[in-house]
């Protein structure tokens, strides 16, 4: 199976042929068992002419009908054995490629950067995952089903009516290419047309899903009709777009009518008179008239299908255009784990800036040595969180390098890098799942009685054991069942039991009140004792005891000593711990 870091590829059949490879002997025998079915079916209607013509001679004593009797009797059972086996592979090959497809997708969605996540909706790219593997799905068996058939049987009717009359075969194979012409000119001009219904689908999808996932604010702002009619005016556009695309293609499937019954008249009318001139036999009319209303069937249902096709390399052609691209954080192809070490993060000249804005950093060093406990202060926009996410490599410096234990961390494996680190960020996201799961997701190991002790460090037990189900109750999609300070203490005690040597936490006690805050702090200072910690903080109440204090402007360290030091300059950090005792004072 690839890689998370391996490209997809860009054109929708090479990625579709890319799971076909993975099973090279399945979807061989597949197609060797359609190809057989098909040829059977054409020889059926060969065996039908052979019965007919035994059956216009006059010695109604001869034996060859029951010869070919037995061969037409053959005949359909092969081809009824073939369909049975091929239903039965098909089943193995289509849904095992469709896990495939959504895994692999899975693998390279995740590995994308957290902008390119925020850039994008959640919803419309789990729509575009979903619709994808069904698209594959479908792709593969309406071309092993619908496809491949239609276009056996023409090549066996081109056998067979050369063995009647070759004018009469190239007519067909003429008539069979202008239509396949006609055909492939109409479905490279709806192939936009197809796109932009994909693009409007996915993102409707989206939207909805963005709603939903939003509805307290939605009953918050009372704001339900007027989402109603936004998501009205959305469908309306989706709707249009589908039109657009399903009329145009019904102009093929119209003309494409016209010329297939200009060519089973053209063709009845030539067999009946040769049968009035005698140059034909009366099994020879019967197999054209066969033939010709079998091709003129299947022509009609690969007409379809090439449509329906169309319609799914369209979904999948989206897919690739917005989830395809290159990752903006990947591994290197020779990266290597990141050695244990005792916690050492080194900024060396690293620059940082999101794209289409000013620098953040520009230049920046800085050294904390392992074990150090670091606050990080200043006014917003400083650049303290973009320090916390160039040192877990959520993005990579412009310029320079981050280094953990002396190693370039653009150059280990993103998951040896992020197993040495615990992160509490200070939007706490909890997975649809139970407290216990959610907890136990730092170390998947930890036994039930080392995530109760954690819980109860982290201040969780006293709610949890309010809850309904307790420790196995599920929390709700991004844990709104549980308060915004609860959820943080989970996110703590998940970090706790995850036990890296380097902490960073980004505003970790801001959903809590000052007396939970208190007891957190001394949860946490057990948690930090021998560990790297680098702290974002507002409140410098959190970080007062920490062994120094960054205070960040504009990108730059200006101050940077222990908390009492820096209290006794005056400077940014003694302003900002004037400003706050006053609030405390104040109130």
């Amino acid at each position: 199976m690839p890689e998370s870091h391996s490209p997809l590829p860009s054109r929708a059949g090479a990625f579709l042929w890319r799971y076909v490879r993975l099973r090279p002997w399945l979807f061989g025998i597949l197609t060797l068992l359609i190809v057989t079915a098909a040829a059977c079916s054409v020889g059926v209607q060969y065996g039908m002419k052979l019965i007919v013509d035994a059956m216009a001679g006059d010695d109604r004593e001869s034996r060859i009908i029951w010869r070919w009797l037995a061969f037409f009797i053959s005949l359909i059972a092969a081809e009824s054995l073939c369909w049975r086996l091929s239903g039965w592979l098909g089943c193995r090959a289509v849904v095992a490629s469709g896990v495939d497809v959504r895994l692999d997708m899975f693998r390279y969605l995740s590995g994308h950067s957290l902008d390119f996540f925020a850039e994008h909706m959640a919803g419309s790219l789990g729509n575009r995952v979903t619709a994808t593997a069904g698209a594959a799905g479908s792709i593969y068996g309406t071309m092993i089903w619908k496809i491949l058939p239609p276009c056996v049987d023409f090549v066996g009717a081109v056998v067979v009516l050369c063995t009647i009359d070759w004018r009469m075969a190239l007519a067909l194979a003429g008539f069979v290419a202008v239509v396949a012409a006609i055909l492939a000119v109409f479905a490279r001009r709806a192939r936009p047309l197809q796109q932009r219904f994909a693009q409007e689908a996915a993102q409707v999808g989206g939207e909805l899903v963005d709603v939903v996932a939003n509805i307290w604010t939605v009953h918050a702002f009372s704001a339900r009709q007027r989402e109603h009619d936004r998501l009205r005016a959305a469908f309306g556009t989706e709707a249009s777009a589908q039109q657009r695309s399903w009329l145009y293609l019904e102009k093929a499937r119209a003309l494409h009518d016209l010329c297939l019954w200009l060519m089973a008249g053209s063709m009845l009318i030539w067999a009946v008179e040769g049968w009035r001139a005698g140059v034909r036999m009366a099994g020879d009319v019967v197999v054209i008239s066969a033939l010709t209303f079998r091709i003129l069937h299947g022509s009609r249902e690969l007409a379809l299908s090439l449509v329906d096709v169309s319609q799914q390399f369209a979904v999948i052609t989206d897919m690739l255009r917005v989830v395809a691209v290159p990752h903006q954080v990947a591994d290197t192809p020779h990266a290597v784990g990141l050695r244990p070490g005792p916690g050492r993060v080194c900024l060396e000249g690293v620059s940082f800036a999101y794209a289409g804005n000013p620098p953040i950093f520009s230049g920046l060093n800085l050294v904390i040595p392992a074990g150090q406990r670091v606050g990080v202060v200043g006014p917003s926009g400083a650049g303290k969180s973009t320090l916390i996410r160039l040192i877990a490599r959520i993005a990579d410096p412009t310029d320079g390098c981050v280094l953990v234990d002396g190693q370039v961390v653009a150059q280990v494996q993103q998951d040896s890098l992020r197993r040495a680190i615990a992160v509490v960020p200070q939007d706490i996201n909890l997975l649809h799942r139970s407290i216990m799961e959610n907890l136990r997701y730092g170390r998947p190991s930890a036994t039930d009685a080392q995530v109760m002790a954690v819980a109860a460090e982290a201040h969780c037990e006293a709610f949890i054991r309010q809850l309904p189900d307790g420790y196995n109750t599920v929390v709700g999609e991004r844990g709104t069942r549980l308060s915004g300070g609860q959820r943080q203490r989970v996110g703590i005690a998940r970090a706790m039991l995850k036990d890296a040597r380097i902490l960073l936490l980004d505003e970790a006690t801001s959903a809590l009140d000052s007396e939970s805050e208190g007891e957190i702090q001394r949860a946490l200072i057990r948690l930090m004792q021998s560990r790297t910690v680098v702290a974002v903080a507002h409140r410098l109440s959190t970080v007062s005891s920490f062994d120094r204090i960054l205070v960040m402007v504009e990108g730059r360290i200006v101050e940077d000593g222990s908390p009492d030091a820096l209290r006794t300059q005056a400077g940014v950090y003694a302003k900002l711990w004037a400003l706050q005792a006053e609030g405390f004072e104040t109130g």
